[in-house]
């Protein structure tokens, strides 16, 4: 796996993905691909061999609303392509993601907020040194979220 620019082509695939329930509330419904391709909203293409399976954001993007975030961390967001979920590849995704951001960015810290139901994300990011550091619900859809870092 490796990150790589993300292309007009990986953004139009990228906002036709639909996610089953409950995953669903990760679905891009409305997002136009410009807003992908645009290089100061911080999306890149997760590829293996070529072919995109996700793309991870940085910065702002990575950001869930209704939480008060300060710049001591680098937040990190992202997806998998749905037909891949489930299948143990978060752990690589995610770590590669990380290498990634610590090459390019040079953060101290690194955070992400991942739905309180997703489980299988919450066991990804703990067994990756993430720690929670905060809780909360955003106005956007009503569920809750953790907030969780880890040093860089």
């Amino acid at each position: 796996m490796e990150i790589v620019d993300l292309t007009t082509e990986h953004a139009d695939d990228i906002v036709t993905w639909r996610y089953p329930e409950p995953y669903g509330c990760y679905d891009l419904t409305g997002m136009e691909p410009q807003h992908f391709t645009d290089l100061t909203n911080g999306f890149f293409a997760l590829v293996d061999s070529e072919r995109l399976i996700g793309y991870r954001c940085y910065g702002a993007e990575g950001q869930v609303p209704g939480f008060a975030y300060d710049d001591r961390a680098l937040d990190i967001g992202g997806g998998l392509r749905p037909e891949l979920t489930g299948q143990g590849l978060g752990h690589e995704a995610i770590s590669t993601a990380l290498d990634f951001a610590r090459a390019r960015f040079a953060p101290s810290q690194f955070r992400v907020t991942v739905a309180e139901f997703n489980v299988r994300a919450l066991k990804v990011v703990d067994a990756l040194g993430f720690s929670a550091v905060d809780k909360f619900e955003s106005p956007a859809n009503e569920r809750p979220y953790v907030v969780l870092t880890r040093t860089a």
